[in-house]
């Protein structure tokens, strides 16, 4: 891990004065990035410098968000962390592809810039433990756990996943088959690289399973998927789940209507939001034009941290880093404090609240909270 101290406005690439206090917001834009929560994370992060320059800025210092596309490309990001070093950035924000935080992980660590994680879920963020990161989001291994505890409560121990090839799956596979094997479930990985669509519905007749999750992009192949068990009378009482929140998102329930609902996720939202979480919520409403997703509370709640952290420490990256351990902001969605959980090798919020929600059937663009952890 590396140490450099934050560079002054005279080196800076662009010969930038200290006018404004600039941080580097790094989200999936553009495809093959999923646009539609990148365009959230987004938004929480431009609501949340809004009202912070409404406020005041930071010591009377307008905070500039400077916006870079990922595209969910880890090399694309990696070298954005380095443009906007050089460009002085207080700290890096954003993501929320966990191999692209990833990326963009190890190499704020390598820089000595801070990066505040807003949404990537991957336990190993980081191959060592490093100061230099921190995390909103919850860790893979802990929401994921409390989807097998769902699954296991409603009856299912034989269970199919549709996997794609990536670390982010593996590790939720993995998450699942550790959590189930010893509780009696059994998780049978199909691998998407050599099936389609109806190759998985013969498989699950096949293997006898009783729920299949997807673990895989959207829209493709996940819609191709659903739209396919939802067709095959053999499958009619297989249920259909999606850990990773596809089915949080407005172009879901788009492309698939009614044969998207029913289909259990995760979201890291309270049962019931506080008064500054409604106000939020109105906010973000307004500026998407439409319902925001958790991951847009994740983006404003990022901001509301680092906010904290700038009036209280400065813009010294090295004091920004050193911070994290006291960090206590009231955030969308309660009460933000960073530690070290085992086998987690950055600063994380420990837990945001998970719940496990559906779109109701009998009215898709409402959502059941169907269990709790």
């Amino acid at each position: 891990m590396h140490t450099p101290p934050s560079p002054p406005a005279a080196e800076r690439a662009d010969g930038a004065s200290d006018s404004s206090v600039r941080i580097g917001a790094l989200v999936p834009l553009t495809r093959p990035g999923w646009v539609e929560a990148g365009r959230h994370v987004l938004a929480g992060l431009e609501l949340g410098v809004r009202e912070v320059n409404d406020a005041g800025g930071i010591a009377g210092r307008p905070v500039e968000l400077m916006v870079r596309d990922t595209a969910a490309d880890p090399q694309r990001a990696a070298a954005a962390v380095d443009e906007l070093a050089g460009l002085g950035v207080a700290a890096v924000v954003g993501e929320y592809h966990s191999v692209v935080a990833r990326a963009v992980a190890a190499r704020a660590d390598a820089l000595g810039v801070p990066f505040l994680c807003s949404s990537a879920v991957l336990d190993a963020l980081t191959d060592q433990p490093t100061e230099w990161v921190t995390r909103v989001a919850p860790a893979q291994s802990h929401g994921w756990r409390i989807y097998a505890d769902f699954l296991l409560g409603a009856g299912h121990t034989r269970i199919a996943v549709a996997a794609d090839p990536s670390v982010y799956w593996a590790s939720g596979a993995g998450i699942l088959r550790d959590h189930l094997a010893p509780r009696g479930g059994t998780v049978i990985e199909l691998d998407m690289r050599g099936l389609t669509p109806a190759a998985v519905c013969d498989a699950l007749v096949e293997h006898r399973t009783t729920a299949l999750l997807l673990l895989v992009g959207h829209p493709e192949p996940a819609v191709p998927i659903v739209k396919a068990v939802r067709r095959d009378p053999r499958l009619a009482e297989t249920v259909l789940g999606a850990p990773a929140g596809q089915p949080e998102f407005a172009e879901w329930a788009t492309l698939l209507g009614a044969d998207g609902a029913g289909i259990p996720f995760l979201r890291y939202l309270p049962e019931r939001l506080g008064p500054l979480g409604a106000r939020v919520g109105t906010a973000l409403r307004e500026r998407l034009g439409e319902a925001p997703s958790f991951v847009a509370f994740e983006g404003y709640d990022t901001i509301a941290v680092l906010a904290d952290v700038l009036r209280s420490h400065g813009t010294d990256r090295k004091r920004i880093a050193e911070s994290w351990p006291s960090v206590a902001v009231e955030g969308t969605r309660g009460q933000i404090r960073f530690s070290r959980p085992p086998g987690i090798g950055v600063w994380q919020w420990a837990w945001p609240p998970v719940q496990v929600v559906d779109r109701d059937p009998a009215e898709p663009g409402r959502f059941r909270i169907l269990h709790t952890g």
